[in-house]
C-alpha cells in the first residue's frame, strides 16, 4: 500500500464520510442492544476446588446475548484484570469487519484498566453461538456465555416455538488454574487429563431445568471446553434435532449427541413422562476413563427421582459418532435469517476453484511440544496481523506463508498466513493422521461439510461428497486417521483465524490466518478501520481514520 496524497487523502475523507452516512442509514432499521460488561478476577469453585477464575459482571458463566438476526450488538468490556484481554465471538461471522473479531491476529488486546467497544451486527444470521476469552490460556479459567440469535418475526421457523429456550453451556475442566496450564505448555509439555466436567459452570446436579409436562422445551448445547469431545443424553427423553451451528437441520430423533469441541446443537425435548427429576448427562467421548457430570430436568409437579434407568453412555469407537455426523443434514425448505429457503443457494453446482488440503500434526521444535499445521507451528507476530496489513507494517507476516498443501519436511516456526481473494469458491480438506479426534473453526465463515471419511483422502474421495443436502456450520471434527471436506464461499474480507479447538494445541501453534482480500478496497466489501481501535506493537501511535 502506498503512502497516500494529500489530494488522495481528501479524496479519501469525503468517500469516508459518505459510506458513514449510508453504512448507518443501512443499520438504521436494524435494533441496537447495549451491554458493559467489567471482567474481573474472582474465587470460583466449580469441581469442588478454589481457583481464580474471570467474570464478566460478577457472574461465571458470564450474562447471556439474547439477540435477533441483523440486531447491532454493542458490548463495552472493561478489563479489570491484571493482564491484557480479549473476548472473541464463535460463529458470529463479523461480515465486513474482522476487526471486531476478538482474537490477537485482529485485534490489539486490551489493556489492564482499559476498555473496548465491540461494535457488532449479527447480519443474516440465526441460532446458537458463544463468546470467549482468546488471550494467553484465559478459556481455561472461564469468561465464556452464550448468544442466542433469533429469527425475525416474519420469518418463519420449522417447529411451533418452544415453552422454554435453556443454553447448557458444557465442557471439561481442570483443577488447575490457567496460570498453570499455561505454564505446562510454556514449559514445553503437554497437560494432563481433565478433572471433570461443567455444566453452566456447575459440577453434578449444579443445575436444574424446570419444565412443564406435556409441553415442548429448546435446548441449546455448546462445547465450550479445551480438551475433549462430550456426548449428551436425557434420561428416559428422546432429542429431536432442529439446528446446529445456524443452520435448521432436517429433523432427526437421537438418543444420545456427541458434540464437539467448539461446536453447537439445539434440540427440542417434550416432557412426556412421568412427572419426576431425570437426570441430563454429559460426559466425554473418545477417551478413558470416561468422565460424566449431570444437571436435573426437573418436572413442575414431580415429586421425586426418576425410576427409568439412566441411558448408556456410547462406546468409545468411532463409528457411532461418524454415522451420526453424516446423518445430519441441511433443511432445504427451511427459511434461514432470509425467507427464501436455506436449499435456494446449490452450494454443490459451483464449481470450486481451489482446493486447499490441512494436515494438522504434533512435533518437537527446540526440544520443546509444538503442534503445526503443513508443518508450520504458529507464532504470534508482535503486532496484530490485521492492524499490521491496513498501516501496510513490513516485516510482521509473510503473505502466503502457509502453504496449500502438506509438506514432507520437519516442522518449524512461523506466523503464517494464507493469501486467498474475495469470491474464490475452495475446497479444503482438513487431514488428520493422528489418534486423536480433531475438531477445527473458521473465524468470519460457515461452510458445508461435504465429506468426511476414514483413510487418506484422495481425488476419487469426491466421488462420496454430498452436494445437496450437507450442512453449513462454523465448526467441523475430524476423526483419527480421517479427513473432512467442506465447501466455503470466500465471500468476507478480512484477516481470519482457522485453528484447532483443542485449546493446547491451538496455544502450541496448530492455527494460522486466512487473509481474504479485494482488490476493489471497498466499504462494500470491508468496513474501515474502527476509530476507537486499540493500536499496539508497530502500529503504536498511528491514527486511526486519516481526516
Amino acid at each position: 500500500m502506498e503512502p497516500r496524497s494529500s489530494s488522495s487523502s481528501a479524496l479519501a475523507a469525503a468517500a469516508l464520510l459518505l459510506a458513514s452516512s449510508l453504512l448507518l442509514a443501512a443499520r438504521a432499521d436494524d435494533p441496537y442492544r447495549f451491554y458493559t460488561w467489567n471482567v474481573t478476577f474472582g474465587d470460583i469453585y466449580p469441581l469442588g476446588v478454589k481457583q481464580e477464575g474471570i467474570l464478566i459482571n460478577g457472574q461465571f458463566p458470564g450474562p447471556q446475548i439474547e439477540a435477533v438476526t441483523n440486531d447491532n450488538i454493542i458490548v463495552n468490556v472493561f478489563n479489570n484484570l491484571p493482564v491484557p484481554f480479549l473476548l472473541s465471538w464463535q460463529g458470529i461471522q463479523q461480515r465486513r469487519s474482522s476487526w471486531q473479531d476478538g482474537v490477537y491476529g485482529t485485534n490489539c488486546p486490551i489493556p489492564p484498566g482499559g476498555n473496548f467497544t465491540y461494535n457488532m451486527q449479527f447480519k443474516d444470521q440465526i441460532g446458537s453461538y458463544y463468546y470467549f476469552p482468546s488471550l494467553l490460556f484465559h478459556k481455561a479459567a472461564g469468561g465464556y456465555g452464550g448468544i442466542r440469535v433469533l429469527s425475525r418475526p416474519r420469518i418463519p421457523v420449522p417447529f411451533d416455538p418452544p415453552a422454554g429456550d435453556f443454553t447448557i453451556l458444557a465442557g471439561d475442566w481442570f483443577k488447575l488454574n490457567h496460570t498453570d496450564l499455561k505454564g505446562i505448555l510454556d514449559s514445553g509439555n503437554d497437560l494432563s487429563f481433565p478433572d471433570g466436567l461443567l455444566i453452566n459452570g456447575q459440577g453434578s446436579n449444579g443445575n436444574r431445568f424446570t419444565v412443564d409436562q406435556g409441553k415442548t422445551y429448546r435446548f441449546r448445547v455448546s462445547n465450550v471446553g479445551i480438551a475433549t469431545s462430550v456426548n449428551i443424553r436425557i434420561q428416559g427423553h428422546s432429542m429431536l434435532l432442529v439446528e446446529v451451528e445456524g443452520s435448521h437441520t432436517m429433523q432427526t430423533t437421537f438418543t444420545s449427541i456427541d458434540i464437539h469441541l467448539g461446536q453447537s446443537y439445539s434440540f427440542l425435548v417434550t416432557a412426556d413422562q412421568p412427572p419426576a427429576d431425570y437426570s441430563i448427562i454429559v460426559s466425554t467421548r473418545f477417551i478413558t476413563p470416561v468422565l460424566t457430570t449431570t444437571a436435573i430436568l426437573h418436572y413442575s409437579n414431580a415429586n421425586g427421582a426418576a425410576t427409568v434407568p439412566p441411558p448408556p453412555a456410547p462406546t468409545t469407537e468411532i463409528d457411532f459418532s461418524l454415522n451420526q455426523a453424516r446423518s445430519i443434514r441441511w433443511n432445504l425448505t427451511a427459511s434461514g435469517p432470509r425467507p427464501n429457503p436455506q436449499g435456494s443457494y446449490h452450494y454443490g453446482l459451483v464449481n470450486t476453484t481451489r482446493t486447499i488440503r490441512l494436515a494438522n500434526s504434533r512435533a518437537t521444535i527446540n526440544g520443546k511440544l509444538r503442534y503445526a499445521v503443513n508443518s508450520i507451528s504458529f507464532i504470534p507476530a508482535d503486532t496484530p496481523l490485521k492492524v499490521a496489513d491496513f498501516y501496510n507494517i513490513s516485516g510482521v507476516f509473510t503473505l502466503g506463508s502457509m502453504p496449500d498443501n502438506p509438506t514432507s519436511g520437519g516442522a518449524y516456526l512461523q506466523t503464517s498466513v494464507m493469501a486467498a481473494n474475495m469470491r474464490e469458491y475452495v475446497e479444503i480438506i482438513f487431514e488428520n493422521a493422528e489418534n486423536f479426534v480433531q475438531s477445527w473453526h473458521i473465524d468470519g465463515y460457515a461452510f458445508w461439510v461435504v465429506g468426511m471419511d476414514g483413510g487418506q483422502w484422495t481425488p476419487a474421495s469426491r466421488q462420496g461428497y454430498n452436494l445437496r443436502d450437507a450442512i453449513a456450520r462454523y465448526t467441523l471434527q475430524v476423526y483419527p486417521q480421517s479427513w473432512t471436506a467442506i465447501y466455503m464461499p470466500l465471500d468476507n474480507v478480512g484477516m481470519w483465524n482457522v485453528r484447532s479447538e483443542s485449546w493446547a494445541r491451538q496455544y502450541l501453534g496448530q492455527q494460522f490466518y486466512l487473509r481474504v482480500y479485494s482488490p476493489a478496497n471497498s466499504w462494500r466489501d470491508e468496513n474501515p478501520i474502527p476509530k476507537n481501535a486499540l493500536l499496539c506493537g508497530r502500529a503504536s501511535g498511528r491514527r486511526t481514520r486519516p481526516l
